[in-house]
């Protein structure tokens, strides 16, 4: 009798985290109001990931410099750091571990701020690269780094 030997082999998929209705919201809020008064200073995109020297990183938001753009040819990841990346924290997730990121894996690669969004109590974390942190509720968001300020009332409209 001949046996036949199977090999199993285990793979993990990873699965991307869907997107909850107040992530897309603010997503799409926070690009749009930065897009609409700094468009002429910078780009602002979405889901953009990019390739740093801590490895791939892709910010719910992004602020980079303008750019020329090139139809014909894409990029898949970009090589350069955004000078802001903003992450907005999903039901998933927890504050800890995005703050991490930010301070880990962000800082080290050259981005010089990050906003963590916390929907849930309308709040914004503006983490600087020299290690500050300043907490944004009602008033008036205004990040150094980039020389870009955003109404906190009109984010979480």
């Amino acid at each position: 009798m001949e046996t036949q030997a199977t090999e199993i082999i285990e793979t993990e998929v990873v699965l991307e985290e869907a997107m909850s209705l107040n992530h897309s919201r603010l997503t799409s809020r926070i690009t749009w109001l930065l897009s609409a008064a700094y468009d002429d200073q910078y780009d602002v995109l979405t889901e953009l990931e990019f390739e740093l020297s801590t490895g791939c990183l892709k910010p719910d938001v992004a602020i980079i410099s303008k750019q020329v753009y090139n139809w014909q040819e894409d990029i898949i990841r970009f090589l350069h750091p955004p000078i802001t990346a903003i992450e907005i924290l999903s039901p998933t997730q927890a504050f800890d571990a995005v703050a991490t990121k930010i301070s880990r894996l962000y800082f080290p690669a050259g981005v010089k701020s990050a906003w963590l969004v916390v929907p849930f109590v309308k709040t914004i974390h503006l983490f600087l690269a020299d290690g500050s942190i300043s907490t944004v509720t009602g008033s008036i968001l205004h990040d150094p780094a980039c020389n870009v300020s955003l109404e906190m009332s009109a984010v979480f409209r």
